[in-house]
């Protein structure tokens, strides 16, 4: 199938132009492709499901350190690269991705000098390596595109992500056979250059690709872009599944498919944001307020490096106008809820040890330490409730780090995650 790639540079993604008639079309004709999925997943079942059920038993109930999963996704904006890594100076985060796409050469120039920027302010970068049609079509030109790639970041960026959101077609790839074809070459070529990859990068709740991708491709780290569900809280179920029973399911499959533990990488997530127009990447009920996004990513961060499963989430991305942390419209930038959210979770996060998951019918209460400090984040699922805790509080703050008021050891739980600290 031949159809032009059109970029819409205000959501940093590619139009959907194939025609929904052409794609069942294309659907049809490989339906073996679906076949030899449906086998490889059958031959899996069993091991993946008794390692779920196992996952699932001990998710939340074990000591989980959480070194430094907190991770922004950045973009070279028009010689602002400066104030981008003050920004990441002020919310502390270290752990960067950079999207560099294989039909903009000429932006390569760019790229390396914005890795090389982060690279001498201690951050650590990651490429992501962005496919088109083209790609799959001419093998050379994606072979091309790596060489120049790793031969230009090897000496200065951790590691590549080898593809993206493959399986949506608007990114040129139309079933996991074409993936393929552009891993295998990255993962003989990253012999070369001694560099690591990341893959496969699969997008959303479609986990029945990964046996068949990582039958074929050892990569050192296991991404996924993982959209819980955008109509609604990271809590809320799609299919019966929400962000934990994903995320566990999800490191089954993985562990289940390649016989070993597997660090696993979410490498994008957010939450597009209301009254952004053309700049939200989604239309309609994904949006949310910037309050809602700034609940999410907390909530969200929480739940997953909380499980133990996840060693570090990317959230895409610092500086966009339609979901970014930071609203790039304008001359000045601001900073959005999210950023200041960020940066709590950040500041009280990093370094600590999560003890325990708290049981309660209608709240989420995350206990932690951090040297001599023991603390619980919490909010509610619904609607708020009071909760009186059995030790001493001597401080709570609230989402975005600002000290608020409580009353005889009671704190108003509601959406918001807040900071409880005890004596």
């Amino acid at each position: 199938m031949h159809f032009l790639f059109e970029w819409n540079p205000y959501a940093d993604q590619p139009h959907n132009i194939a025609p929904r008639k052409e794609r069942l079309k294309h659907h049809f004709r490989h339906a073996d492709t679906y076949f030899s999925l449906a086998a490889s997943n059958l031959r899996r079942a069993a091991p993946v499901l008794t390692l779920y059920r196992k996952y699932r038993k001990k998710m939340y109930k074990g000591q989980v350190q959480i070194d430094d999963p907190f991770s922004l996704s950045v973009s070279p904006l028009g010689g602002r690269e400066d104030e981008i890594v003050s920004l990441l100076d002020e919310i502390d985060v270290r752990k960067t991705l950079i999207r560099i796409f294989s039909w903009e050469s000429s932006g390569l120039a760019q790229c390396q000098k914005f890795s090389k920027l982060l690279f001498s302010r201690d951050k650590e970068v990651t490429l992501a390596l962005l496919q088109n049609r083209g790609d799959v079509i001419s093998p050379s030109r994606w072979s091309s595109f790596l060489e120049d790639v790793f031969s230009r970041f090897h000496s200065h960026v951790s590691f590549f992500e080898v593809g993206h959101a493959w399986n949506r077609t608007k990114w040129g790839v139309w079933d996991y056979k074409e993936y393929l074809r552009l891993a295998r070459p990255a993962a003989n070529l990253a012999k070369k250059y001694g560099v690591k990859i990341v893959g496969p990068a699969v997008i959303d709740f479609e986990f029945h690709l990964y046996p068949a991708v990582l039958a074929e491709v050892t990569f050192d780290k296991i991404s996924s872009l993982l959209y819980v569900d955008r109509m609604g809280a990271p809590e809320k179920k799609q299919f019966g599944w929400d962000t934990s029973r994903k995320i566990a399911l999800l490191k089954a499959v993985v562990d289940g498919s390649t016989k070993r533990s597997q660090d696993l990488w979410i490498t994008e997530v957010n939450w597009p944001l209301k009254g952004t127009g053309k700049y939200s990447p989604a239309s309609g009920k994904p949006n949310v307020s910037e309050e809602e996004q700034a609940d999410y990513l907390v909530r969200y961060y929480i739940l997953c490096v909380c499980s133990g499963f996840v060693q570090r989430v990317y959230w895409w991305q610092l500086v966009a106008p339609g979901y970014g942390l930071v609203d790039s419209r304008g001359g000045e930038w601001r900073k959005r809820p999210g950023f200041y959210a960020m940066k709590a979770m950040s500041a009280h996060l990093k370094g600590s040890t999560f003890l325990k998951k708290i049981d309660h019918p209608q709240a989420e209460l995350f206990s932690f330490s951090r040297g001599k400090k023991n603390f619980v984040v919490c909010w509610s699922r619904n609607s708020a409730v009071a909760y009186r805790f059995p030790r001493k509080i001597v401080r709570v703050i609230n989402r975005d780090g600002k000290e608020i008021s409580c009353f005889e050891n009671r704190v108003e739980i509601d959406g918001s995650p807040k900071y409880v600290f005890f004596d």
